[in-house]
C-alpha cells in the first residue's frame, strides 16, 4: 500500500509595510503597538511570522552597530516575533502624504537600490529562524515603465540585469558565509517594466540563462497585481515554471473590481485617494485590458467593461457595497503554488489607513488578525499544512 503524500508546508507572515517605519525606532514602536496585539489574538503562546519592511535608513541603522542584527533578533525573540521574509520594495517613507510613483525609486538601474538590497540580505540572514535555511526579499520589477522609457528601455534593462547579477553574486557569498540562502524575488506590478508573468519569464530567459544566478533570483507573485492585469492565476504560475523561474514568495492580496455600471463607478470613486498609486485596468470588448496609471485617469474616461483597480483591500472581503473584490483569485493562486517548491506566503494589505472611513477597522490589529485567520484557512483548503 502506497503511503499518503505529505502536505506541503506553508509558512505564513503578515507584511509590516502596513505600519509607518521611516526609521528603525518607528518600526519597532509600531510592532510593539500592533504586532504584539496580532500575536495575542492568534498565537499568544507561539511565534508570529512577520514579513518585515525596513526602509533604507532603518537597514543602515541596524548594520551600523556591529551587533545590530543580533540585537534585533533578540528583540524579536523576546516578543514572540520571527522574521520569515523581508519586503524590499519601498525604499523610503512608505507612509508619507504622497507616495505614488516615488515607491519605484530608486529603481534597479541605480546603485542605491543595489546597496539597499544587499543591506537587507545581511539583516535577513541573521533574523531567519534557525529551522529556516531560506528566506525571500521581494523587490520592485526593475522600475516604473515610464522611467525606463525615458532613458531607453533596452539600455535600462541591461543595466538593471547587471545589477541583479551583482546582487545574486553577493547573495551566493552570503550563503557560503552563513548557510542561509537569501533569494531576491522580483514582484510584477501593473505599469512597471515587468508587469506580467510572461515579462518575468522573458527577462530571465534573456538575462539569466545560468542556474547559478537563478539560485538567488526569482519571482514574488502578488495575487492582487496579477488579478488587476487579468492574468489567470494558474497560467501565471505555469508561465514561471515554463521559463524555469522559481517562485520565492506569494503575496496574498486582493484588488477591487466592478462591472462598470454608473452606480458602481460612483462607489469606486471613493477609493481615489492621494497617497498611493491605484493602477486600473479596464477589460473592454476588444479582449485587451486598457491600463491607466491611476484610478482618477480611468474614471475620467469612463470606459464600458470590467474594471480592476490596484487597491489592496482586506482579503476576507468578497464584496464591498456594489463593488466586488478579487479575493476569489486567491484560492487558485494557492493551489497553483502548491505544485512548486512551497514559497513563503505573506498577507500584504498595506492600504488600511487610506480605505474609505466606513471600511477601516476600529482596531487595526484585529483586522490584520482576521486576515491571517482567513489566509490560514484558505491555505488549509488548498492542501497545505500551515506552520504555527
Amino acid at each position: 500500500m502506497t503511503a499518503p503524500l505529505s502536505k506541503p508546508l506553508a509558512r505564513l507572515a503578515y507584511c509590516t509595510n502596513v505600519h509607518p517605519g521611516e526609521t528603525l525606532s518607528r518600526s519597532l514602536a509600531m510592532l510593539e503597538q500592533h504586532a504584539a496585539r496580532v500575536r495575542a489574538f492568534l498565537v499568544p503562546n507561539g511565534m508570529l511570522g512577520l514579513g518585515l519592511w525596513l526602509s533604507a535608513t532603518s537597514a543602515q541603522e541596524v548594520l551600523a552597530d556591529e551587533d545590530g542584527v543580533k540585537r534585533l533578533r533578540a528583540w524579536m525573540d523576546e516578543r514572540g516575533f520571527e522574521v520569515l521574509t523581508l519586503n524590499g520594495f519601498p525604499y523610503g517613507d512608505f507612509h508619507q502624504a504622497v507616495v505614488k510613483t516615488a515607491v519605484y525609486k530608486p529603481n534597479w538601474t541605480e546603485p542605491e537600490r543595489l546597496a539597499y538590497t544587499i543591506n537587507l540580505s545581511r539583516v535577513l540572514a541573521g533574523l531567519l529562524p534557525d529551522r529556516c535555511s531560506t528566506g525571500s526579499i521581494s523587490t520592485l520589477p526593475l522600475g516604473w515603465r515610464a522611467d525606463f522609457a525615458q532613458t531607453g528601455v533596452a539600455a535600462s534593462m541591461n543595466i538593471a540585469a547587471a545589477q541583479l547579477r551583482t546582487a545574486a553574486s553577493a547573495l551566493a557569498q552570503l550563503e557560503n558565509a552563513t548557510g542561509k540562502r537569501v533569494t531576491l524575488d522580483l514582484e510584477p506590478e501593473p505599469g512597471c517594466a515587468l508587469d506580467l508573468a510572461v515579462h518575468i519569464g522573458e527577462f530571465f530567459t534573456q538575462h539569466f540563462p545560468d542556474e547559478s544566478t537563478r539560485r538567488h533570483l526569482g519571482v514574488c507573485h502578488d495575487v492582487c497585481h496579477s488579478a488587476v492585469m487579468f492574468e489567470p492565476q494558474d497560467e501565471a504560475f505555469a508561465c514561471y515554471a515554463s521559463h524555469g523561474v522559481r517562485v520565492g514568495k506569494v503575496q496574498i492580496s486582493s484588488a477591487l473590481g466592478c462591472n462598470g455600471a454608473p452606480k458602481e463607478l460612483a462607489e469606486l470613486a471613493q477609493f481615489a485617494e492621494g497617497r498611493y498609486l491605484h493602477q486600473t485596468a479596464v477589460l473592454t470588448g476588444s479582449g485587451t485590458p486598457k491600463l491607466y496609471d491611476d484610478l482618477d485617469a480611468a474614471l475620467d474616461e469612463n470606459l464600458d467593461g470590467l474594471w480592476r483597480t490596484h487597491f489592496h483591500v482586506p482579503v476576507f472581503l468578497d464584496d464591498i457595497g456594489r463593488l466586488h473584490t478579487t479575493s476569489r483569485e486567491i484560492p487558485p493562486a494557492l493551489l497553483a503554488a502548491s505544485k512548486v517548491d512551497p514559497p513563503i506566503f505573506e498577507v500584504e494589505t498595506y492600504a488600511w489607513s487610506v480605505l474609505p472611513p466606513h471600511l477601516r477597522e476600529h482596531d487595526l490589529s484585529g483586522g490584520i488578525a482576521k486576515e491571517l485567520l482567513w489566509a490560514r484557512a484558505a491555505l488549509q483548503r488548498a492542501g497545505y499544512e500551515v506552520e504555527r
